[in-house]
Order: C-alpha cells, then sequence, then structure tokens
C-alpha cells in the first residue's frame, strides 16, 4: 500500500531480525505489522491511519453490511475446511521461505482468528496472543483441522444470528475499533491467509477443490499481494 502511494520506506523482518522488535517498545506495540514514522505509530493493517500517518490521499472503501460480512467469512471458512484436507499429511509441515508458520498452523490459525471475534465480544478484549496460538498437537491431519473449523463455523453462525451482534465496539490489543470494522478486518484477514494456503496447493502441485473466486473478495479491502 505504502509503495502504491509512491511513499519510500525501509522494511524490516522481524523474524529475520528478531532485534528490529526492540523498535516497537517505546511504542507499546508488541505485534507486527506496525508502521513508524518520527514519535507516531499506526499499529496494524489500518490504511485510513496510515494515510494520515504519511500524507496519502486515501478513498475510503463502502464497507460491506455485517450480515454480508458473515456471510463472506463463512464461504471462506468452508473453503478452508475444503483446501486443509486437501494438504498432504507429509507436506503439512511445510512453510513459505522467509516465514515460520507451517501450513498446518496456518490453517489453525485461520479458523482460531475467525472465532476470535465471537471471543473478544463475549470476553470484552482482543489479546495479541490469540494470534500466537498454535494447533494442538492432537490436530495432526488436515482432518483434523478441518473439523476443528466447523466447531468455527457452527459457533459464529448462531452468534452472527443474534440481534445486533455487530453493534458497538471493541476493545482490541491495537486499540477500539467498531466492530464492523472489527468483523471486516477478520473476513480479510482469514481470506488473506486462505491465498496463502493456496499459494502452497500449488506448490505441491495440489488443484484446489472449489476455490474462492474473485467475487468472494469483491469488497474486501484486502492486501493485492498474497505474501506481503
Amino acid at each position: 500500500m505504502l509503495s502504491s502511494w509512491g511513499v519510500t520506506f525501509e522494511g524490516f523482518d522481524v523474524e529475520a531480525e528478531p532485534e528490529r522488535r526492540r523498535d516497537l517498545e517505546p511504542f507499546g506495540v508488541a505485534r507486527v505489522p506496525a508502521t513508524i514514522v518520527g514519535d507516531r505509530v499506526v499499529h496494524g493493517w489500518n490504511p485510513k491511519a496510515l494515510a494520515e500517518l504519511v500524507g496519502a490521499r486515501y478513498a475510503e472503501h463502502e464497507q460491506l453490511a455485517p450480515a454480508e460480512l458473515a456471510r463472506r467469512l463463512d464461504t471462506v471458512l468452508a473453503a478452508t475446511q475444503r483446501a486443509i484436507r486437501q494438504v498432504p499429511r507429509e507436506h503439512l509441515g511445510m512453510k513459505a521461505p522467509g516465514r515460520d508458520r507451517s501450513v498446518r498452523q496456518l490453517g489453525y490459525h485461520v479458523f482460531r482468528l475467525s472465532v476470535a471475534f465471537v471471543d473478544t465480544r463475549e470476553e470484552g478484549h482482543l489479546s495479541e496472543h490469540v494470534f500466537d496460538e498454535q494447533a494442538p498437537a492432537e490436530m495432526a491431519d488436515g482432518d483434523a483441522v478441518a473439523r476443528y473449523g466447523e466447531t468455527v463455523r457452527r459457533r459464529l453462525v448462531a452468534y452472527c444470528a443474534r440481534p445486533g451482534w455487530c453493534d458497538g465496539t471493541v476493545s482490541t490489543y491495537y486499540g477500539p475499533q467498531s466492530a464492523h470494522d472489527f468483523m471486516e478486518r477478520t473476513t480479510w484477514h482469514a481470506a488473506q491467509h486462505l491465498r496463502q494456503i493456496y499459494w502452497f496447493l500449488d506448490r505441491m502441485g495440489v488443484r484446489a477443490d472449489a476455490p474462492l473466486a474473485d467475487a468472494d473478495l469483491d469488497g474486501l479491502p484486502i492486501p493485492i499481494d498474497v505474501w506481503s
């Protein structure tokens, strides 16, 4: 996004250079991504705040309605179940270059970050540690991860049927956010990681079963690249 605005910047990969995390400490930022300009920081993927930080013009998109976001998220999760089941057991530990998350962990992460929407609404706060959780050892294959995904889908469908399920604001580790914004973030976040699972399948020579269509991503502020 910064490049598309013509903004020059210096990027750091904290997995390759862990010492760079010290740059975030004065701001109280525990996780990446984060963008720092002088004594100001934007934490997470927040295009509007990023534009304000770097002085760029940003045309806000029209958000999808909460009910449509819930439908899209369920579509993404169903597709993730199909995709993770297709990963051969011997390839579940495969990692992308420069990344320390296996495809098995990535599949689990899609479901965990999605149900975190419900957890946050019910418990009152989103902790950064949620996104560091690892798949339990008993989820040893794609079928097991997909079964977990089914429980997540059922919980989300039930929650999103409640009156006012997407009203108000939520407390997150990167600051307060409207529930609508949080649901949008959850939806595109899950979809982005599903795109990465497709990347893995392609390199395994496996054709994804009924992958997402472009229409499933329309209206979501999803990053252009599969890996940023």
